[in-house]
């Protein structure tokens, strides 16, 4: 995959970020860099490679899947301009 200055401006302009036409040249081969050493990550071969959180073998801490706070649809209503039966009521938007 490549990027040209057209890309650079777009994803720039999507980012909120000003550029200039200076940047826009640096930035087109720093992202084709970047890329390409994606590209080659793609080559490695992890079959067999378990995968990992740490850089040293640990357990997960886990908790139990358990409700803990619950019963409090009376308390997340209780602001609400309307509500009926524990949901807010809001006007009909669509026909």
């Amino acid at each position: 995959m490549s990027v040209d200055a057209s890309t650079v401006r777009r994803v720039a302009r999507l980012s909120r970020i000003a550029v200039t036409d200076d940047e826009v040249v640096a930035m087109e081969s720093e992202l084709n860099a970047i890329l390409g050493f994606v590209e080659h990550l793609g080559e490695v071969d992890v079959e067999g490679v378990e995968p990992m959180t740490s850089v040293i073998p640990m357990v997960m801490k886990k908790r139990a899947d358990e409700v803990t706070d619950g019963a409090k649809a009376d308390d997340i209503v209780a602001n609400a301009p309307a509500s009926e039966d524990h949901f807010f009521v809001v006007p009909k938007v669509v026909e």
